[in-house]
């Protein structure tokens, strides 16, 4: 079984009925037999899943990451103090060529 995770499958249409369509549809409807229930269980344990080799590299990635912290409170608090006292200084080249590898690794 394969799914497009990009398109929309049959079962995730919201189909919308009038009144007068559902009381005309309930009138019809049969619950489904034991048989077709138990056939399509069985069809769907036959079902597997295999991931790409990026998204398992992407998973591994997702793991790296988790293990570093989200802020680095010591540099925090070194930048403060250099903004308080007035002695932060930017060089701009550095700044500009990480702005252009960004770029770079964004947009390739």
């Amino acid at each position: 079984m394969s799914v497009d995770f990009n398109g929309i499958g049959p079962g995730q249409v919201n189909t919308q009925r009038t009144t007068a369509d559902k009381s005309t549809g309930n009138q019809n409807t049969q619950p489904a037999a034991p048989e077709q229930a138990k056939s399509q269980a069985q069809g769907a344990r036959g079902d597997s899943v295999s991931l790409s080799n990026q998204a398992k590299n992407l998973k591994q990635l997702e793991q790296k990451l988790g293990d570093y912290p989200e802020m680095d409170d010591d540099r925090i608090e070194q930048i403060r103090t250099a903004l308080e006292n007035g002695t932060y200084k930017v060089d701009a080249e550095k700044l500009a060529q990480k702005m252009l590898e960004m770029d770079e690794s964004i947009f390739g």
